[in-house]
């Protein structure tokens, strides 16, 4: 049988595409931040937690698609599970605010619809992605802010919890040493003992700019992106990064691709990431990988931002630059095949 051809008509100011639903076409894509992420920083069991914690995302995604399900649907799970895990800087694993709080962001965008919903500052939201999504689905908002995008979650009727949930050591020991350097720390500083050694705490890799982040492409050749964060260790006045920022951090449009970004957020906003990747594969005809390289390891580094993104296209092509020393990444494609990786 001859295969459908994709057509595509321009509606309401995006491409709406139709194509027949191919579970063969089905990708996932992840990422758990970036930055001076070395295997001499990281201990051999801290690596196996990461690539285990990496291989179950991945899995959570995939059983979705697999089984029909939505490219949103795919994301929103996928980042749960990191969010769940104290080894990212989401969710659970959220760093410390110079206040001593955790403050969480989060996005998430439809490449069918250009739809998108986005919540920053939430303290408690179990899972500030499905904040974000009901920001979309269930408001004529794109973004929340604060108490207020908390309240609206909690009207949303998603899960409410305590803010010393998302308490770790680690993450306060993080803080604390912050707080003794006064300056900001990209998602954490090791502390130290006496000795001057890294303490044997979960987090010994280094700098770390952390963040989670997912792309998905569906049977039905729909895109979806998605980024959840707790921002800067020791940040102070309400700062928020790129990865709520629609077009920054986070995009999907199903004429081109759908991205998450995982860096220095002020370097990501200024340079409108996501969105530049797009507009050089619609505006160039660009692919995805070569789009991709440009903004991270060109652009990027010629204004001195560090990190690095996940982006995939409606072929199911994707790419995975960074420019910094390590990023906690992986994919998973139709067959069912899997990969993670953390170094260059």
């Amino acid at each position: 049988m001859k295969k459908l051809l994709t057509l595509g008509l321009l509606v309401a100011g995006h491409w709406a595409f139709s194509q027949t639903p191919d579970p063969k076409r089905i990708t996932l894509v992840i990422h758990g931040g970036a930055g001076t992420i070395t295997r001499k920083n990281l201990s051999p069991e801290k690596e196996k937690a990461y690539n285990e914690a990496l291989e179950k995302a991945l899995k959570t995604g995939y059983k979705i698609l697999q089984a029909g399900g939505t490219s949103l649907d795919a994301v929103e799970a996928t980042i749960h599970v990191m969010e769940d895990s104290p080894l990212f800087n989401a969710g659970k694993g959220a760093v410390f605010t110079h206040e001593g709080k955790n403050e969480l962001d989060a996005a998430i965008m439809d490449g069918k619809t250009m739809k998108a919903g986005a919540v920053a500052g939430v303290t408690t939201v179990r899972n500030p992605i499905s904040a974000a999504r009901a920001v979309m689905e269930k408001s004529e908002h794109v973004m929340m802010v604060g108490k207020g995008a908390d309240d609206f979650a909690k009207a949303s009727g998603l899960d409410i919890v305590d803010p010393k949930y998302f308490w770790t050591e680690s993450r306060w020991q993080g803080l604390q040493e912050a707080l003794k350097e006064e300056k900001v720390q990209l998602d954490h500083t090791p502390p130290k003992d006496s000795s001057g050694r890294a303490d044997d705490l979960i987090f010994t890799e280094g700098k770390k700019f952390g963040t989670v982040g997912c792309v998905a492409l569906d049977q039905f050749g729909n895109l979806a992106a998605g980024t959840s964060t707790g921002g800067m260790t020791n940040k102070r006045w309400g700062r928020v990064g790129d990865a709520p920022i629609i077009g920054s951090g986070t995009y999907a449009d199903n004429a081109t691709c759908a991205v998450s970004a995982t860096g220095h957020g002020e370097y990501f906003i200024r340079a409108v990431v996501a969105h530049d990747i797009a507009k050089l594969m619609e505006y160039k005809g660009w692919s995805v990988k070569k789009a991709a390289d440009e903004v991270v390891m060109r652009k990027l580094v010629a204004s001195g931002g560090e990190g690095g993104v996940i982006a995939l296209d409606r072929q199911g092509n994707f790419a995975m630059p960074f420019n910094s020393e390590g990023m906690y990444r992986g994919y998973i494609k139709a067959d069912g095949s899997l990969k993670v990786e953390i170094y260059k």
